[in-house]
């Protein structure tokens, strides 16, 4: 499928106003984390006590969460598990700070209270200390990290290095603007946006590969034409598939975001950003650090014959 019939937009020329916006971008996001203290982190990574509960009768999320505000938990979570051959369980989970010992107790009132005639059996109480969710923070930083790491030593080996550092650069950028608009937002930091954001080095690299791919075969057939031209070419070559693949993509997200439900709000949020700050940064991100790198190496060479 064609959008454009042989298009020929110039996007490096603006490459240097994509830069400045992106730093700003980034800049604000990490001001945000500044004066928050770091990330909102959810109850995954801070601890707190985990209540499961059974009721007689089924009962909706929405309604558990209009019960839990009649009582002063904090920060809580609330979850449906359904397992083959039982009614659906609700999973309550109350954030470390909010985990005080009558904790257990505020909450069954609460439920005992907003559901007088439905009956209830506690199935299990768990508490996750703090020491556990510190570990988490820990690992959960480190797949990212390592994952980036990993893409680099790929792409250097199947193209060049400095392929690699610009796909690094667009991916470090990717999930630092997508940190930085959950910072301002206020929004937590859960286990299931951690793969949001492992979803989104994926999603950004996947566009940004194809890209790479046509620019390093337009090398090879206009070897005597100026980077900034083959580097267009190539992205004008590709663009009919990138609108195709983000277009279907965002729907599909938009659609999981609408109708999703609480659960995964947060998770399709994350991939609704890193959908289309993916696509922008391999056309103007990416694919012009190729551009300045070969500008510096060029620069450096007339320095070097000076």
């Amino acid at each position: 499928m064609q959008f454009f019939k042989n298009p020929n937009f110039d996007f490096q020329s603006r490459r240097k106003s994509a830069f400045i916006i992106s730093g700003a971008l980034i800049f604000i996001g990490l001001i945000s984390l500044i004066l928050h203290g770091g990330p909102k982190y959810s109850i995954d990574f801070l601890g707190g006590l985990s209540i499961r509960l059974q009721f007689e009768n089924p009962v909706s999320e929405s309604s558990v969460r209009n019960a839990l505000a009649t009582v002063d938990l904090g920060g809580s979570e609330v979850k449906t598990i359904k397992e083959i051959g039982s009614e659906p369980d609700i999973l309550i989970r109350v954030k470390q700070e909010s985990a005080q010992t009558d904790a257990q107790e505020l909450v069954k009132n609460a439920m005992m209270e907003y559901f007088p005639d439905n009956d209830f059996e506690v199935r299990s109480v768990d508490r996750v200390g703090p020491r556990i969710g510190s570990e988490l923070r820990a690992n959960a930083f480190l797949a990212v990290l390592v994952t980036l790491v990993l893409i680099l030593i790929y792409l250097s080996w199947r193209f060049e290095f400095r392929f690699g550092v610009g796909a690094v650069a667009a991916l470090f950028h990717d999930v630092l603007i997508t940190l930085g608009i959950f910072s301002i937002l206020n929004l937590e930091i859960s286990l299931a946006i951690v793969a949001a954001f492992l979803t989104i080095v994926g999603y950004s690299l996947n566009d940004t590969i194809v890209v790479f791919d046509r620019i390093r075969e337009n090398l090879k057939k206009h070897s005597t034409d100026p980077l900034e031209h083959v580097i267009n070419l190539s992205i004008n070559e590709t663009i009919s598939r990138t609108i195709v693949t983000s277009g279907t993509t965002l729907l599909v997200v938009l659609m999981l975001f609408i109708f999703g439900g609480q659960v995964i709000h947060d998770f399709a949020f994350a991939l609704l950003i890193g959908v289309v700050i993916g696509t922008y940064s391999s056309m103007y991100i990416a694919a012009p650090i190729l551009l300045e790198w070969r500008k510096r190496e060029t620069l450096k060479k007339k320095r070097s014959r000076r």
